[in-house]
């Protein structure tokens, strides 16, 4: 067993973070990751033209803005050796290859007992600390929804997170499903290398350019954001027209209001909507079923795929290993878990659970969670910074 004032699960950008800012406030810390590096998902599971989709003064970590000489919208590659970068600057070192897999509170110790094993050698540990921090987001398995005849599908069928590139798909028939920036940037990709893509569109959605986004969260600083989303509205519609005749409908609300209220990001266009226009990449709607060789849509439209690839979004895997102390996320579809929605107005810009708890932090003694509040790389800053500090305030107050 080893003690120590804080255990961190998770060595992605919200670990590196909530490490990053303990260290500011000289507070021993953890870091416990399942993989054998920092920030796998960025590293190991997303397409190769990926590019951080807000400007880069959106996406900077505690204490480390990006330079001037980086571009606006910076590439995977590039936050990647940020990542890096950040971890050495500030000298943390992850216990790589252990995989968390229980927590429990000791009321009588006043402290988290997490157990985890390493891969390889299947050594079980055992580690304490009054405070405990979530940092594996809820980006951490892939999510596949169950559709009829899903496994009796002849041909490709992966998600996303092991999707790297549209080379391999040249000539190919593919369907995406999921029209969110993943899906629409796979799409795009897929028809750039000379495939032919399909996309399932079931719900309406907001598309805007990466300007327009950055123009939208500067302008929030200033203005409420009912007039926002009334301003930016109009520049998506002037700029794209009405997209109902190419199957793509625009929610009645807002795009900043629904991303605080349930999360959900607004399409941002790379080059796909000009592909959908002129019939590089065609819209179909949801799915009735999957045979050997082809999709039966509800339209009952059928059409024969090589290819199927899942943008269907992710779930986080701590619920599996907080059990009984998961209350603070919820069961989305089947399987997945999320935080709270963020409620406007809320506190600083952060949602209040019924019991007056920030999101970041947990209903149980210690208990705190960073990179749940469906920010993005600014919500992760604001998630470690806002945990570094209570746990400082509560050391203090409790003369830990």
């Amino acid at each position: 067993m080893e003690e120590t004032a804080v255990i961190i699960v998770g060595a992605g950008p919200a670990g590196l973070a909530t490490a990053a800012c303990l260290k500011k406030l000289s507070i021993p810390h953890i870091v416990l990751e399942k993989e054998e590096c920092l920030a796998s998902l960025w590293r190991n599971r997303s397409y190769d033209r990926l590019h951080l989709h807000l400007a880069k003064e959106f996406c900077a970590l505690p204490y480390a803005p990006h330079s001037a000489a980086s571009p606006t919208y910076i590439p995977k590659d590039a936050f990647i050796r940020y990542l890096d970068d950040y971890a050495l600057r500030f000298g943390i070192s992850p216990r790589y290859r252990r995989c968390v897999e229980a927590a429990r509170f000791d009321d009588a110790e006043g402290k988290w007992h997490v157990v985890a094993r390493r891969e390889g050698s299947g050594e079980v540990e055992e580690y304490t600390a009054p405070f405990l921090v979530v940092a594996s987001g809820d980006n951490a398995e892939g999510y596949v929804p169950v559709i009829p005849g899903k496994e009796v599908f002849g041909g490709e069928i992966v998600h996303s997170r092991e999707y790297k590139s549209g080379k391999k798909y040249e000539g190919k028939e593919v369907l995406v499903i999921g029209c969110g920036n993943s899906g629409m940037e796979i799409a795009y990709d897929v028809s750039n290398y000379g495939g032919h893509a399909s996309i399932v569109v079931r719900s309406p959605v907001h598309v805007f350019t990466r300007d327009m986004i950055r123009a939208g969260m500067t302008l929030l600083n200033y203005l409420p954001l009912y007039m926002v989303d009334m301003a930016i509205s109009w520049c998506g519609k002037l700029k794209y027209g009405d997209l109902s005749s190419y199957g793509l409908r625009s929610p009645a609300d807002g795009p900043f209001y629904l991303k605080a209220v349930t999360g959900k990001s607004p399409v941002i266009d790379v080059g796909t909507i000009h592909k959908i226009k002129t019939g590089e990449i065609k819209v179909v709607p949801a799915i009735h079923e999957i045979k050997e060789r082809s999709v039966v849509f509800e339209d009952g439209r059928e059409q024969n795929f090589d290819a199927i690839v899942f943008a269907t979004g992710y779930m986080s895997s701590a619920a599996k290993w907080l059990k009984k102390y998961n209350k603070r996320f919820l069961r989305q579809n089947e399987l997945s878990f999320e935080c709270f929605y963020m409620q406007v107005g809320g506190k600083n810009g952060y949602g209040e659970n019924g019991n007056g708890n920030a999101k970041w932090k947990g209903e149980e003694k210690g208990l705190y969670m960073a990179g749940f509040s469906k920010k993005g790389i600014l919500g992760i800053k604001m998630d470690a910074e806002a945990i570094a500090s209570d746990i400082e305030m509560t050391i203090k107050k409790l003369g830990m």
